[in-house]
């Protein structure tokens, strides 16, 4: 049974990886790289475990009724703690990377990082919850994960193409949205799931629907129109220049 657990614990991230790696047109990442920022993504499970301590620590008192406990559980201890770790993950792990030149790259990075941190979140969930919290969460919070790194990936390469062409303001906004918007899609999920009630559970769950079709139309637009995206002037991968050196 736990072999069977495990497998399920790990197949929904798995899926959207080989998702997110065939949707990638121009040039695929290398398998390497991918994995690499797949274990960023779990390892920045740590640093976000002991912010969410720390935040769950020094909560206000004034946070009393369960609404209010609910978001700032949702938006401060949860999203912007996880958020936050996997966005400098991420940048650790890609940011000056020679293979980072065409826009649909962020989001793949973006996309690996997030089901990296889900997978390990997943393993730990499934194997103490058992059979319905694995289907639950591969419907639900896996995917939700995957949707942040998506919006967070859009931002990424908004802004690293930004740093290359110089515009360093719009650069640095495009990293705040990098960390922002994932935070509030996080963090209006989590709030949601945390609130439990009836009513609650049908706006989380109109809530991810509404998330799967943003975060597909996204992801079939922007891998579309790649080939036009290009960090640099010239049109051949840089990869491919790189190795020529």
């Amino acid at each position: 049974m736990s072999n069977q657990l495990m497998f399920l614990a790990l197949l929904p991230g798995i899926l959207i990886i080989i998702f997110i790696f065939r949707k990638d047109k121009v040039e695929h990442e290398p398998y390497g790289l991918l994995a690499k920022l797949v274990l960023f993504g779990a390892i920045s499970c740590i640093p976000a475990v002991i912010l969410e301590e720390a935040m769950t620590y020094v909560m206000p008192p004034t946070i009393v009724d369960n609404v209010s406990l609910a978001m700032y559980e949702a938006f401060v201890v949860a999203a912007l703690c996880e958020e936050v770790c996997k966005y400098l993950l991420l940048r650790l792990g890609s940011w000056n990377n020679v293979n980072f030149n065409y826009r649909f790259d962020g989001i793949v990075y973006g996309v690996c990082v997030a089901v990296g941190f889900a997978l390990l979140e997943n393993i730990l969930y499934v194997m103490d919850g058992g059979l319905q919290v694995a289907l639950m969460r591969g419907v639900l919070a896996v995917p939700l994960h995957a949707f942040c790194g998506v919006f967070m990936g859009v931002f990424y390469s908004e802004a690293k193409k930004a740093a290359i062409r110089g515009n360093s303001g719009k650069s640095r906004s495009a990293k705040v949205k990098a960390v922002l918007v994932p935070l509030l899609i996080h963090g209006i999920y989590d709030t949601f799931a945390m609130i439990g009630t009836s009513t609650a559970t049908i706006m989380l769950l109109v809530f991810v629907v509404i998330m799967y079709i943003a975060a597909v139309k996204v992801i079939n637009r922007f891998s579309r129109d790649d080939a036009n995206n290009g960090f640099y002037s010239y049109t051949e991968p840089l990869s491919d220049i790189w190795n020529k050196k």
